[in-house]
C-alpha cells in the first residue's frame, strides 16, 4: 500500500532560490506531483549560484529540488500562458515566490487561479505582512531577520562586536518555507470539509518573527520593571527601552552559556574555533545540585551567592567564569559526558563538517544521501525533519533544466507537434539568434 501522506496531489511550483523551493521540496518527498516552472535556458537561479563546478549544477540548487519535475515555460508569450492555464486547472496547489506586483502582472494573481480552479489552494512568499509599511519592498533573508527585531537582540552584548547580527541560520528562507507548508497542508485539510481551495499567504517576516516569540516577551517584561534578570546585563549592567543582545545565553530563564574547551581532534582546528560546549544550570535546587556534584562545586550548595536561582541570577558572571575554568582542561566530548550522565543539560558545538561526519544521523529523514547520477553523483542533505510511522520518504534526484517538458506537456494532451512548436516560439526553448540559425 502507498502511504505516501500526498499522494495524487499535484502541484505547480512557480517558485526560485530558497524559501519557496524548501517548501516545495517538501511537498514531493511527501508523495505530491511537484512540476518546476522555470525559465527557458536559465532556470532557477540558484543553478548557478555558488557553484562548484561552472558546467554543473550547484549544490544549494541540488539541495532545494529533489524529485520535483522541471518544465521549462515562458510564461510571458501566449502559448506559455495557455500551457500554465491548463497546468493549473488540473492542480491542488499553485506557490510562487516572486516579487510583489509579479503574478498580477502575469495574469496568475490568486483571484485569477481561483477562476480558473476553484478548488485551487494558491500559495504564495513575500516579504512582509500585507499590513506592513513595507509590503512592497523586495526581500532577501537577511532583510526579513533585521526587520523582525531577530538581529537587533543576536550578537555579542558588549565590545566591538556589538551590533545587531543575523543568525548564519536562514530563518528567513527555508524557515519561511516550513511555516508556508504548515499552511498548505492545513488547507489541504479544509479543503476537505468545504470543496474550495484558499489563498495561503506568508510573510518572510513573520516567519521570522514566529522565531522571535520570546523576545517580545522580553520586551514585555523589560516595558514592566525595566530590567531582565536573565541577561548577563543584570543586574550591574544598564537597560535601555529594548530587549539588547543577549551573547549566548540560553533565553528561558535559566543560566546557559557557551564555554572554551581544550581541542578534541582536528575538526577542532584553530581556524574552525569549535571547541566549545553549550551548559545550562537549571533553576531547581536538585537540579542544580547534582550539576555542582558532577563539577565539583559543592562550596555553591552553602553559599547564599549561588545556592538560590535568583542569587545566580544576580553573580552569573562569576559562575561563567568558572565554569569555563572547569571547562578549559577538557574536550568538549568529556564535558558532555560528564555533565550529560549528572542529568545536566549540556552539548558540543558541532561543526557542519562533524555533523556530516556523523553516520549515526544517516537515518533516512536526518541527513540523506543523493545519487544525483552522473559527473555529481552521490551528495548529502538534510531530509524530512520529522518521521511518520508508516511512511519513509524516497529521495532521488533533482531534475535537469526542462528534463520533464515533453512529459508534462503529453500528459497535458499536447501533441508532439505542437511540442515541436513550442520549443521553436520561444515558450519552452529560448528563441535563437538570427546568426545562429543561419550558421547550422
Amino acid at each position: 500500500m502507498n502511504t505516501a501522506p500526498l499522494q495524487g496531489i499535484k502541484v505547480v511550483d512557480f517558485t526560485e532560490v530558497q524559501s519557496g523551493p524548501s517548501c516545495t521540496q517538501m511537498l514531493a518527498w511527501l508523495g505530491a506531483d511537484v512540476i518546476k516552472i522555470e525559465r527557458p535556458g536559465v532556470g532557477d537561479a540558484t543553478r548557478k549560484e555558488l557553484q562548484f563546478n561552472p558546467d554543473l549544477p550547484s549544490y544549494y540548487f541540488l539541495q532545494l529540488n529533489s524529485d520535483k519535475k522541471s518544465l521549462t515555460l515562458d510564461a510571458k508569450t501566449p502559448d506559455g500562458k495557455a500551457i500554465l492555464t491548463k497546468l493549473i486547472k488540473e492542480a491542488d496547489i499553485f506557490v510562487e515566490n516572486l516579487h510583489p506586483g509579479a503574478m498580477d502582472k502575469l495574469g496568475f494573481s490568486w483571484e485569477a487561479v481561483h477562476a480558473l480552479n476553484p478548488r485551487c489552494i494558491y500559495g504564495t512568499i513575500k516579504g512582509f505582512p500585507l499590513s506592513s509599511k513595507y509590503a512592497n519592498l523586495k526581500a532577501y533573508e537577511p532583510i526579513a531577520q533585521v526587520t523582525a527585531a531577530a538581529a537587533s537582540t543576536t550578537g555579542p552584548y558588549e565590545g566591538p562586536d556589538n551590533i545587531p547580527t543575523q543568525s548564519g541560520a536562514a530563518l528567513g528562507d527555508s524557515n519561511t518555507g516550513m511555516h508556508l507548508l504548515i499552511g498548505l497542508l492545513a488547507a489541504l485539510c479544509q479543503r476537505e470539509k468545504t470543496g474550495e481551495g484558499v489563498y495561503v499567504y506568508q510573510s518572510m517576516h513573520n516567519a521570522c518573527l514566529n522565531l522571535c516569540r520570546i523576545k517580545t516577551r522580553d520586551q514585555l517584561t523589560l516595558d514592566k520593571i525595566g530590567y531582565l534578570t536573565q541577561f548577563p546585563q543584570y543586574p550591574n549592567g544598564k537597560f535601555g527601552d529594548c530587549v539588547p543582545r543577549s551573547g549566548n545565553i540560553e533565553g528561558g530563564g535559566v543560566l546557559g552559556w557557551t564555554y572554551k574547551c581544550k581541542p578534541s581532534g582536528p575538526m577542532d582546528s584553530a581556524e574552525d574555533a569549535n571547541n566549545y560546549v553549550y551548559v545550562i544550570l537549571q533553576r531547581g535546587a536538585k537540579d542544580f545540585e547534582l550539576a555542582c556534584q558532577a563539577m565539583g562545586f559543592e562550596d555553591w550548595l552553602t553559599n547564599p551567592d549561588f545556592n538560590t536561582a535568583d542569587a545566580r541570577d544576580r553573580h552569573k558572571q562569576e559562575i561563567y567564569a568558572r565554569i569555563g575554568a572547569w571547562c578549559a582542561d577538557k574536550t568538549k566530548y568529556e564535558v558532555t559526558e560528564i555533565l550529560g550522565k549528572a542529568g545536566v543539560p549540556v552539548g558540543p558545538v558541532i561543526s557542519t563538517k562533524e555533523l556530516m561526519s556523523d553516520q549515526s544521523l544517516y537515518d533516512g529523514n536526518t541527513l540523506v544521501k543523493i545519487n544525483q547520477g552522473g559527473e555529481i553523483g552521490e551528495f548529502v542533505t538534510v531530509g524530512c525533519p520529522f518521521t511518520l510511522s508508516n511512511y519513509q520518504p524516497t529521495y532521488g534526484p533533482a531534475p535537469e533544466l526542462g528534463g520533464n517538458t515533453e512529459e508534462v506537456l503529453t500528459a497535458l494532451g499536447y501533441t508532439q507537434e505542437e511540442i515541436n512548436s513550442f520549443a521553436a516560439n520561444g515558450t519552452t526553448k529560448p528563441v535563437e539568434a538570427p546568426a545562429a540559425a543561419a550558421a547550422k
